[in-house]
């Protein structure tokens, strides 16, 4: 076992984040890796503003972030990587041996470990850090041409692409995504790269609009313009394929009479726990509703499409900022109506 003395992001409770010392611990056939950017997700100002993520309620200091990329430092001989090589780091860890990491749905499994979360206790340590060590297979090697600040979007890619997989072939379909945050817009770059004829993105921000054009989406709307809204209920709904990105009851309910008879619905957002829900509607129209939880196998898929161009995320950047300045990065990155993504530099 070895262990190197680092500086890490560090959150006590909610508002309360500081850069400190914090003791790396790794094994042999672990990879140390020299972390040299992260985004910051939606969890992670979740834990900033709420000290809790959903269900998972900080209880003790933890080391925030999970959107990583960085160089190895040190990796076992048998693993296939090297001192100095480029990777992004799949922050999922699940046991690997349950009914659905066996049946290739680790993102179901009931044990996982995932990076920065408060799920369990102790909490598992994100990687918002100078260095952080990881099981080889976490690293995805990518080639060292691509931009640093493009490979950073990997995991909230990766969690795009798998829910344009919930929603099946979406080739010559036609699209809504409800909220242009970063994951609505990167949904919306995604499905144009599976084959999407026509994107329609709403928000209510007028700056997450334009962002949702510069993706790729077709056309924009305020979901509160009720009489455009009005049409996309004609004939029981016009759109092949919708995907919620906002969280907001009542676009989650909206949803069943935007979309066609025999239509998908895909579930993204993580909303309020209990919502008013046209059942009825959902039943007579035969649409499929499915949640779309992080990602199994796309995150090599992620780092594939973004190391090759196939997206360019670089329009949802708006700072980068040092790890010492990560509370106020937190700030900026919760303020809509200034940010959507904002990136840690180590």
């Amino acid at each position: 076992m070895q262990q190197k003395q680092v500086n890490a992001v560090v959150i006590t409770q909610a508002h309360e984040v500081s850069c400190q010392p914090h003791k790396v611990v790794w094994e042999a056939d672990q990879v140390l890796v020299k972390v040299e950017r992260g985004g910051i997700c939606g969890s992670d100002i979740h834990y900033f503003l709420h000290g809790r993520a959903g269900m998972s309620v900080l209880k003790a200091p933890m080391v925030l972030g999970h959107e990583l990329i960085g160089r190895v430092e040190q990796a076992p001989a048998e693993s296939g990587l090297h001192a100095g090589q480029l990777v992004a780091i799949n922050p999922s860890q699940p046991c690997r041996r349950c009914t659905f990491c066996l049946e290739g749905q680790p993102n179901l499994c009931r044990a996982m470990r995932f990076m920065g979360s408060a799920q369990f206790f102790p909490h598992v340590n994100g990687g918002f850090a100078e260095y952080v060590a990881v099981p080889p297979e976490q690293c995805v090697p990518y080639d060292p041409q691509a931009d640093a600040r493009v490979m950073a979007f990997a995991e909230p890619l990766a969690v795009c692409i798998h829910a344009i997989r919930q929603a099946g072939d979406l080739v010559g379909k036609k699209v809504l995504v409800t909220g242009a945050g970063p994951i609505g817009c990167l949904v919306i770059a995604a499905a144009l790269a599976a084959g999407a004829a026509h994107i329609t993105a709403t928000d209510l921000s007028e700056r997450c609009r334009a962002l949702a054009l510069e993706m790729g989406a077709h056309a924009v709307a305020d979901p509160r313009d009720e009489a455009l809204t009005a049409e996309w209920t004609e004939n029981g709904g016009v759109f092949d394929a919708s995907f919620e990105a906002s969280g907001a009851p009542a676009a989650i309910a909206a949803l069943v009479a935007y979309t066609r008879p025999g239509g998908t619905l895909i579930q993204l957002g993580m909303g309020a726990p209990e919502i008013n829900y046209p059942v009825g509607s959902l039943l007579v129209k035969e649409l499929a509703l499915k949640g779309s939880f992080r990602f199994n196998g796309e995150f090599e898929t992620a780092v594939r499409w973004l190391e090759s161009a196939r997206i360019n995320p670089l329009p949802l950047l708006s700072a980068e900022m040092p790890m010492q300045e990560a509370a106020e990065a937190l700030v900026l990155a919760a303020d809509k109506g200034r940010a959507a993504k904002v990136q840690l530099t180590f």
